[in-house]
């Protein structure tokens, strides 16, 4: 894809900064009626969408609608129903010693934002996002990944005819067009990708003091307890698994199992896999496929043949790799190093609980974390550890929820949003206090009159 120079960067920013400064974005009616318009739009747009996912990554219309498409629509009609409330000040409470003045918060855009996408769910990450930011007010930049140009493209011209390019536009490009952009100061930068390249975008936001939110990824754990539903837990694991096949930055990346139940529940998962995808998974016309060669080369080196419990076969030509478990892995391997970003799936087992949540704890703080088992044991793993999110016998379910926040801790990411979390996520949460005019207590100022009083009575 051609880069972007940095004189058109320049010149879309600078029309971005005099639009803002117009103040038309700040008019709640103003922000429902653009939300209105990008869902309108996203609708009319739902087929060509559909074709690029199916051009990109093979996805089938029904994994594009529900992970990707419908994602969108549910997110731009909670900001419809709730905008009004949010932007209301909220009151808050005064102490006593500062009567008769009160307080409350006002919510204000920050002002030209801009949300950097990745490949691997390409329209929902870089349209779910840019519904917060028109709630809060905001003009955007949208850039897309390079890595799925058939779904950057139909973004563009989504945009380009919906919206006027000082409040919204898309430029595009690779890592030298995210090198000229991190150039310039952004009043907030929103990035979804890797750790890696999220130190990069961190790095650059330092230069001007710019607020970011990264949300990032890792290698989230699920452990399977000895007392779980196993055909349950095997049906919700390959489910997480396989979705846009592997390529989720909350899909399980790994699998921690009680010893006493390991062969049964990798059968079972075994014979999930087959059940929804059939016994050639290549002929399934509900199995994506990996994004490019680079990525599959990748994948490939991390499988073992030694450790291949089910799966293994891949063809780089085609993009396409079966689902493969790996047993008796290492923490060593080199299939543990990393996030696994794919349909991979390495299994290690442990005797007690503790031997679980002590290896999570050792490793970086992952983006999320599921466990299948009882309730009381699920309240204790999730008291000894931490994650971004996760669930409880189940998988990936969390992030559908408007009402729970979405993000990383650590290494995984920082920052929140979904919902109200997003309006937040592009706003300035300013404090404000109103003091009247007609008292003006003469104790707060110099030389401080009464001063041992006022001390006692501020202890």
């Amino acid at each position: 894809m051609k880069e972007t120079t940095e004189a058109v960067i320049g010149e879309k920013l600078e029309r971005q900064r005099v639009f803002f400064a117009s103040h038309q974005t700040k008019s709640v009616d103003y922000r429902l009626k653009q939300l209105g318009r990008l869902r309108k739009a996203v609708v009319q747009y739902q087929e060509k969408i559909e074709n690029a996912l199916q051009a990109d990554l093979r996805k089938s219309p029904e994994e594009a609608f529900l992970t990707e498409i419908s994602v969108v629509t549910g997110e731009i009609d909670h900001h419809i129903k709730n905008l009004k409330r949010w932007t209301r000040p909220r009151k808050v409470s005064t102490p006593l010693h500062l009567l008769p003045s009160s307080g409350r918060v006002i919510y204000e855009p920050l002002g030209v934002a801009l949300i950097v996408a990745p490949w691997n769910y390409p329209f929902q990450l870089l349209f779910n996002p840019l519904a917060g930011a028109i709630s809060a007010g905001c003009c955007t930049i949208l850039k897309p990944s390079p890595d799925t140009p058939t779904v950057a493209a139909v973004m563009e011209e989504l945009v380009t005819e919906h919206f006027p390019s000082d409040y919204i536009t898309v430029i595009q490009g690779g890592k030298e067009t995210n090198t000229l952009l991190l150039k310039h100061g952004f009043d907030m930068i929103f990035f979804t990708g890797s750790p890696r390249v999220g130190k990069v975008f961190m790095k650059a936001a330092a230069e001007h003091l710019t607020p970011v939110i990264l949300e990032l990824g890792g290698k989230s754990p699920c452990i399977v307890d000895e007392r779980a539903n196993l055909d349950i837990a095997a049906r919700r694991i390959a489910w997480g698994k396989l979705i846009n096949a592997g390529q989720t930055c909350i899909a399980p990346d790994y699998l921690l199992v009680h010893a006493s139940v390991k062969d049964e529940l990798l059968d079972k998962i075994t014979q999930s896999i087959q059940s929804m995808y059939g016994e050639d998974m290549r002929k399934s016309r509900f199995y994506p496929r990996i994004v490019n060669e680079k990525a599959m080369e990748r994948l490939s080196r991390l499988i073992p043949r030694e450790n291949i419990h089910t799966g293994g076969e891949a063809d780089i030509k085609e993009r396409y790799m079966a689902p493969t478990i790996l047993d008796k892995v290492h923490p060593d391997d080199p299939v543990m190093q990393e996030e696994i970003f794919g349909p991979i799936l390495p299994v290690m087992t442990f005797e007690h609980i503790d031997q679980a949540t002590d290896y999570i704890n050792q490793q970086e703080k992952p983006l999320a974390l599921y466990y299948f088992g009882k309730k009381k044991e699920a309240k204790a793993v999730l008291a000894k550890t931490t994650s971004g999110g996760g669930c409880i016998n189940d998988t990936l379910m969390h992030v559908t929820n408007h009402n729970l926040p979405f993000g990383g801790v650590g290494n995984s990411g920082t920052g929140r949003y979904h919902g109200r979390d997003s309006f937040l996520a592009f706003s300035n949460r300013r404090a404000i206090v109103s003091t009247p005019t007609w008292m003006d207590l003469p104790v707060k100022y110099v030389p401080f009159r009464h001063f041992k009083l006022i001390k006692r009575f501020l202890k």
